[in-house]
């Protein structure tokens, strides 16, 4: 299969700058190599396979000391990265603000509030590593790749999306009770780390934003964040569990989701456009 060539243009080379203060000049060659090397590799990304990409003469051993060895921070990086998102979208934010006064109708009394809504969208994954035996983190996660439990590292990740751009966000490694205590280190949930997530997130000015999390994050305390940093929340919910319904008298009772939806009609659903990776999809 063939590849294309890919040279540091204008553009990659600007994206590299962004991270330039978090490391050194060693450091940020491997950067370079690294970066480079993932967007021309079409196979098994080892260090030998991501070297294979670049002929610059860096050496296993040196790339594979800057990875795991070099002192560098993993959240310094992600920080200057969503430093520059904040900078690129703002000005494209208050554009967004101003087209919608400009189309929003005339008439009588206080005109409708402008809105442009980000979406911070949460989940989880997990990555086979069939060969990592001395790996930090391993642990039996439950792949639905495979549909069993596999050996490997569950990540926990969010990813904003804003006006069609995306923005990752550093990604947190789960460890089960057992692994915590295997390696000394204090546990946290999955919906412990999405809450985190949720209270330190901080949104580019002048939006709203809006969470979306599967049925797995679905909880009051999850809840009680979102609204408690003025967000709003869309999230899955498994069929048994119970809400409280208010009827057309006023008078509310519990009663399961899943019998809930079975007294409804089409004419009460709507339907929503949620971002999607290749264009907006209608649920």
């Amino acid at each position: 299969m063939s590849i294309p060539i890919i040279c540091l243009d204008a553009r990659l080379r600007q994206f590299c700058e962004t991270f330039r203060k978090s490391f050194s000049q060693p450091q940020f060659k491997y950067l370079v190599t690294v970066l480079l090397a993932l967007m021309l590799c079409q196979e098994t990304h080892t260090l030998t396979g991501l070297l294979r990409q670049i002929a610059d003469g860096q050496s296993v051993s040196g790339l594979s000391r800057f990875l795991s060895q070099s002192p560098w921070s993993a959240a310094d990086v992600a920080g200057a990265w969503i430093e520059r998102f904040h900078e690129q979208l703002a000005e494209q934010v208050e554009a967004e603000h101003e087209r919608q006064r400009r189309q929003r109708p005339k008439g009588t009394g206080r005109p409708r509030k402008t809105v442009v809504t980000g979406y911070l969208i949460g989940d989880d994954s997990t990555q086979h590593k069939p060969k990592g035996k001395k790996m930090g983190g391993l642990g039996k996660h439950y792949s639905t790749t495979a549909e069993q439990q596999v050996t490997g590292h569950s990540l926990v990740q969010s990813l904003y999306v804003l006006l069609g751009r995306r923005c990752p966000l550093a990604p947190q490694m789960y460890r089960q009770q057992a692994v915590c205590r295997r390696e000394g280190v204090p546990f946290q949930s999955k919906v412990d780390m999405m809450e985190a997530t949720i209270r330190d997130f901080q949104p580019v000015p002048r939006t709203l934003t809006h969470v979306l999390v599967d049925s797995w994050y679905t909880c009051q305390r999850l809840w009680r964040a979102v609204h408690e940093r003025g967000f709003l929340i869309t999230s899955g919910l498994k069929s048994n569990r119970w809400l409280w319904v208010t009827d057309a008298q006023g008078r509310g009772r519990w009663q399961r989701l899943d019998e809930y939806a079975a007294h409804l009609t089409p004419e009460q659903y709507q339907q929503m456009t949620w971002p999607n990776q290749d264009e907006p999809r209608t649920v």
